[in-house]
């Protein structure tokens, strides 16, 4: 096209192409014109920063808390543009104040009506996975791998993890020197407590992990159910359950199975992992009464 107007015209060269005017612009053309322009420098402005940031969909970026509006979804200052964090994927217990500086996992990226729509989360399970492979140098390089994610945001964590070389302790490596790595993690989700579960192929040895802080005595599987039945001593009943019953959905979660929580002991109780918080805490406070009811006699 351009040897058209130009005989030797090659890769590199400017052409001046004059442009006849019919006439003298009158002020509405001029502005017409103008505005024009314009939204067409604005339209070329969101798509470079549209191009920016789907590179960093499913990655983490930081940004600066602006205000919340009606329907209580933050509104992040990204740089260039803004950043939406709706209620849902807020993390109940922290204050989001005007000025705060976030990290935060970009969950989507989309072109919207009135340019990029940037929808933020601190609450994904892809959030503690993606501060884990910042902090820990074994798993951005793949000798260590993360199996699994169980999360109940801004309360607790349970995270398996893996690897294939003998030579590397999987769960030193992610904890560091005196808890370094992982103190690191904990400030960066906001508090949030991690237990570090050692990932098995064996899924009664992998839902014992699973139950830590708990200690399990055994565990029975039903492999057409996919329901497991876990042991515990009288006194690891309430810890394998956790508060509401945390523990052992985080547990069931992270493995995949349906678990069962069974006391040892004269008087046998069971709890299961679906079980709503009013029959968790029934049990527990069953539990309670027993106990008090053992020392006084």
């Amino acid at each position: 096209a351009a040897k058209d107007l130009k005989a030797d015209a090659k890769v590199g060269d400017v052409l001046e192409i004059p442009l006849e005017v019919p006439g003298d612009f009158g002020r509405m053309a001029a502005q017409t014109a103008k505005q024009v322009i314009i939204q067409k420098l604005r339209e070329a402005e969101r798509n470079v920063v549209f191009d920016d940031f789907k590179t960093q969909e499913n990655h983490i970026v930081q940004g600066i808390v602006q205000r919340r509006d009606r329907n209580g979804t933050v509104i992040i200052d990204l740089g260039k543009i803004i950043g939406f964090l709706p209620a849902a994927e807020q993390i109940y217990r922290e204050q989001y104040r005007p000025g705060m500086r976030l990290r935060l996992y970009v969950l989507s990226v989309a072109m919207g009506a009135r340019g990029p729509e940037i929808i933020l989360s601190r609450a994904t399970n892809k959030m503690v996975e993606e501060v884990f492979v910042s902090e820990i140098p074994e798993i951005a390089d793949g000798a260590v791998v993360v199996k699994g994610i169980a999360r109940d945001p801004g309360n607790r964590s349970k995270v398996a993890v893996a690897t294939d070389e003998a030579s590397i302790d999987p769960i030193g490596s992610c904890i560091g020197q005196r808890g370094s790595r992982i103190t690191t993690i904990i400030d960066e989700l906001g508090g949030e407590k991690i237990d570090m579960i050692q990932y098995s192929a064996d899924p009664a040895a992998y839902i014992k992990e699973a139950l830590n802080p708990a200690k399990v005595s055994y565990v029975e599987l039903d492999e057409q159910t996919k329901e497991a039945t876990a042991h515990v001593a009288a006194d690891q009943f309430s810890l394998a359950i956790g508060r509401g019953g945390q523990n052992v959905r985080l547990a069931a979660t992270l493995t995949g199975w349906k678990i069962k929580i069974v006391q040892q002991g004269e008087e046998e109780k069971a709890v299961t992992s679906e079980d709503d918080a009013d029959a968790l805490a029934k049990a527990l406070e069953d539990k309670k009464d027993g106990e008090e009811t053992a020392e006084k006699a």
